[in-house]
Parts: C-alpha cells; structure tokens; sequence
C-alpha cells in the first residue's frame, strides 16, 4: 500500500471516530452543562499533548492560544445546540463549516464560484430535507449553525497561522491547553455558586456524575481528542488538501450512523436525502479550490 493510500485511510480513521463524539457528547448533555463536557474533554487531551509543548516557540503558543480561544466557542455552540436537539442533525447542521470559508470571499467583495453557488443550493434543500423530517427549525439547530460558522472562521485563521508555525503539534497542545483554560475560567466566572457551602455541593455532585462517565469522557480525551489529532496531522502529510476535505464531509454521515446504535436515533428517507445534499454540497464546495495547507481543515 502506497504512502498516499495510508494518509487516505487514516483520514478516514479520524473521520469515522469523529462521527461517534457527537452521541457521545448528546449522551452526557443529560448530566453535565455543555462547559463541564469541554473542560474535562480538553484538560484530559491537553495533559497528553502536553511534551510537545516543551522547547516550544512562543510563536507557536501564541498562535495556539489564538485558535484555541475561537476552538472554545465553536464546541459551547456545538454542545448547547447537542444538549437541544439530535446528534445526527446537529453534526449535518455543524458540518456545513466547510461553505463559511468561501462566503467569507464573498463578503470580503469576491464574487462567489459557480460551485459555490451549487453548494449553496444543495446545503439549503437538504438543510429544508432534514427540518420537514426532524421538525421545525429550534434553538438547538440555530446554534449549531452558529457553531459551524465559528468553525468556519476558525479555519480560515488557522489556515494563516498554519503557515507560519514551525512545529504544527506544539501550535495544536496550546490550543488545546487553551480551550480547556477557557473553559475553567468560564466555569468560574458564570457557573459555580458564590457561596462556599452551595459550591461545595455543586462540585461534589458534579465529581460524583464524573465518576460513573468517566469511561465516555476517556474516550472523549485520551481517543477522539488527543490521539486522533496526531493521527489527523500524520494523515493529511500524506494528502491534498481537497482530499482531506471530501474525506471529512462524510463525518456527519458517521455521526448518523454512530447516533443510531450508540443513542437509537433514526433518520427516515427525508432525512437521509436532506443529509446525502448537505454532503454532496460540502464535497462540491470543495471540488477543485484554491490550494491550502492540508493542516488547515479540522472540521470536527
């Protein structure tokens, strides 16, 4: 098997097991707020990652702590909007990041490409699919619209700073280190009572909860986090970009698939046909665009 084939099925890999963080966080929307799931989640990554940050330029930690900032709220959206409504809606809704990049040529003043223009029309039927089979439009699908245009932004600033880093694995431990202090502070600052008795019971209710899903959250950190990152940067060394990206448009398909056996979510006819458009119109929004580094697309 060549070197290409390798990348192309590490990709793959990563896809598949991102599909499956989006029952996986939908599961402990039932226990935790959406901050608790990303600070347990990113802390658990973040001290595995942790060597590479050692010797580290400060300009790779900075740009880190820049994508890491934007990286935090893209999963507050992604994980209120799970805790609101399905995970295989909420992971075809999230997906549609990959259209945020080029609509931001558009309103930097560049008029958008015919395939762009195609993209759009498949995204909106299938976006129109999935509401006439899953129910009308709700809070949860408006803010994981609001996740994917974060991850849309979230990209592009990680295309430029990309370009720059010396060391790609030291920029991804401080964005990680920096979604999980983040989250600490979030939790800080909006969510722990005043009160020392009141925040006593809140954290030993929490620490209790964590105890009986620890396994999920392991699996969240140490498997779906940290390890497939490094898998994420191993693969898309051995591939274009473009095909990175058509690999990565079939993760909501998983998260569909993963939904059904892991919470027993179900898609009707509709709604696959809804999914197989949003799909199609990442996979064309991608067709032949503009050259960029491979480490600048993290969907997920």
């Amino acid at each position: 098997m060549t070197r290409h084939l390798h990348g192309i099925f590490a990709l793959l890999l990563v896809t598949l097991v991102w599909g499956t963080t989006f029952p996986a966080m939908k599961d402990l929307t039932g226990h935790f707020s959406a901050v608790w799931i990303i600070l347990v989640r990113f802390v658990l990554a973040a001290v595995l990652l942790s060597p590479f940050l050692w010797r580290g330029k400060l300009a790779d930690m900075r740009a880190g702590a820049i994508l890491g900032a934007l990286l935090f709220f893209c999963f507050v959206f992604q994980v209120e909007g799970l805790a609101l409504t399905s995970s295989n809606r909420n992971a075809f809704i999230c997906g549609l990041n990959v259209l945020v990049v080029p609509l931001l040529g558009v309103l930097a003043g560049r008029l958008p490409e015919r395939r762009i223009v195609l993209a759009l029309i498949m995204s909106i039927a299938g976006l129109a699919a999935l509401c006439w089979d899953g129910g009308a439009w709700g809070t949860g699908d408006s803010l994981a619209l609001m996740s994917a245009l974060c991850f849309g932004v979230y990209i592009k600033v990680m295309e430029v700073q990309t370009r720059r880093a010396t060391r790609l694995l030291t920029v991804t431990a401080a964005q990680i280190a920096t979604v999980g202090l983040c989250a600490a502070l979030w939790l800080l600052a909006r969510e722990l009572p005043g009160e020392a008795v009141a925040r006593a019971a809140y954290l030993d209710g929490v620490f209790s909860k964590l105890g009986q899903h620890g396994w999920n959250f392991a699996y969240l950190g140490v498997v779906a986090t940290a390890a497939i990152i490094s898998l994420q940067t191993w693969g898309q060394s051995r591939t274009s970009a473009n095909e990175a990206a058509v690999v990565y448009a079939f993760e909501p398909a998983a998260a569909a698939f993963f939904g059904y056996f892991w919470l027993g979510e179900a898609l009707t006819a509709r709604g696959w046909l809804g999914g197989l458009l949003l799909i199609s119109g990442m996979i064309v929004s991608q067709w032949n665009s503009e050259r960029r580094p491979s480490a600048a697309l993290a969907p997920e």
